[in-house]
């Protein structure tokens, strides 16, 4: 996909993923945009982010009021409002959903919120599209692996967001809706790394729910990966998915104390939590091909199913109890990663060490 001369629109722009967007599309690494859309409802993050795009430490009337002529736009609104939503699509010719409540508690208390932005969101999104005509070229919905045989409201949700965006296909045939589903992501927020790296600078003690715990990691870079992968190959109603390692959650917590003497302490498995994440189910395996650094899960629907040779289909579910890194490994992939995430120069010179 080559985003030159193009209006990108980027839902949820001033969270963590929306960020590492913005940041890889400025590298210009799609060709340059005409324009990015930031959209989000949060006036506050979407400060800060101005700010640290124009490297600025304090604002002034020309940082605010010149928003609508700079290259990086920001709006205010929310994907539940279907008014909101379809003026930011206006002139949009590809659209990154990254708007989501995410967090697996509180969408287990308040789960018609979740139901709204996860689902809601993503038929505004398509509704607006179809009922104003709008000429956007692609819709790139981010989903997780908790989509995949879901037991909490989040990755329920998140499920449901694949679905409509891929039937989306037939009632919206100008656009392509395509869909991405990733495992946890090392640096965002409300994820397990930067809860171990701050439970480390109090002295302890780290916090696993429980000894046997798996989890896919990948950075947000690799996130970004096969977000552009799947905009610039993906047909129809694909799902991309990476081929990515996973660790023992307490290997995590080792890795990072190294020498420190450091408590380690089970608190039990959470509600709606998993002891082992799936990002393809043994029902999804039969159409799920191979791809290079990525496996494809070919759409569901009839309309829109592709031909694959059967030798490069996947043969049994991937789990993340299945593919877990040793620990020499995982200590790599941690000096490689993590170390970017925290400037408490003890935790790099020990994981170098």
């Amino acid at each position: 996909m080559n985003l030159k001369g193009k209006t990108v629109l980027i839902t949820g722009g001033t969270g963590s993923l929306g960020k590492a967007l913005t940041r890889r599309i400025l590298a210009e690494q799609l060709g340059k945009p005409r324009k990015i859309r930031i959209f989000s409802r949060d006036e506050a993050k979407q400060h800060e982010m101005r700010l640290a795009y124009k490297n600025l430490s304090v604002a002034t009337d020309e940082t605010i009021y010149n928003n609508f002529e700079e290259l990086v736009e920001f709006q205010i609104g929310d994907v539940r409002d279907y008014h909101s939503i379809a003026s930011a699509l206006r002139t949009a010719d590809i659209v990154f959903n990254a708007a989501a409540l995410k967090q697996v508690p509180t969408c287990e208390y308040f789960p018609y919120e979740a139901v709204r932005t996860n689902i809601e969101g993503p038929e505004n999104i398509i509704r607006a599209i179809r009922e104003n005509k709008l000429s956007v070229e692609t819709v790139i919905g981010i989903s997780t692996d908790k989509a995949c045989k879901p037991i909490n409201v989040m990755g329920m949700t998140k499920g449901i967001q694949e679905r409509l965006f891929i039937s989306a296909n037939l009632s919206c045939p100008e656009t392509r809706f395509v869909c991405v589903r990733y495992g946890n992501v090392l640096a965002s927020r409300g994820s397990v790394i930067p809860l171990f790296l701050s439970q480390i600078k109090a002295g302890g003690p780290l916090t696993i729910t429980t000894k046997n715990m798996t989890r896919f990691l990948l950075s947000l870079d690799d996130a970004v990966d096969v977000i552009f992968a799947a905009a610039g190959e993906a047909r129809r109603g694909e799902i991309f998915v990476p081929c990515v390692p996973s660790a023992k959650v307490i290997d995590v917590a080792k890795t990072l104390i190294g020498k420190r003497k450091i408590k380690i302490i089970s608190i039990g498995i959470r509600p709606g939590e998993k002891v082992h994440e799936i990002l393809i189910s043994e029902e999804e395996c039969h159409r799920t091909i191979l791809k290079r650094k990525y496996f494809v899960i070919t759409p569901l629907l009839p309309e829109l199913k592709y031909l694959y040779d059967e030798k490069d289909r996947l043969s049994e579910e991937y789990s993340s109890a299945k593919y877990i890194m040793d620990i020499k490994d995982l200590k790599k992939l941690l000096e490689e990663k993590i170390l970017l995430l925290t400037d408490d120069f003890s935790i790099k010179e020990e994981l170098l060490a």
